[in-house]
């Protein structure tokens, strides 16, 4: 297994050369880092919940109802 991510690396040290990788990786663990600082931040929030809004039965108007179709 350790010999598979040794031939990655040094692929990818081929393809975008050592400037860019070490760009490349210093953005992932920026980024993981600011990932971990927001899910630490979400924990320390308290969370409110609202109640859901009351569903409310369609109303019918006169013209809808058949029943006063009949009888007009």
């Amino acid at each position: 297994m350790a010999i598979k991510i040794l031939i990655l690396v040094a692929l990818l040290l081929l393809v975008f050369g050592k400037g860019k990788f070490s760009d490349l990786m210093g953005d992932l663990a920026k980024g993981i880092k600011s990932f971990r600082q927001g899910m630490a931040d979400e924990d320390h929030e308290p969370v409110t919940m609202k109640p859901a809004p009351a569903l409310e039965a369609p109303r019918q108007t006169p013209a809808a109802d058949p029943a006063r179709k009949e009888n007009a």
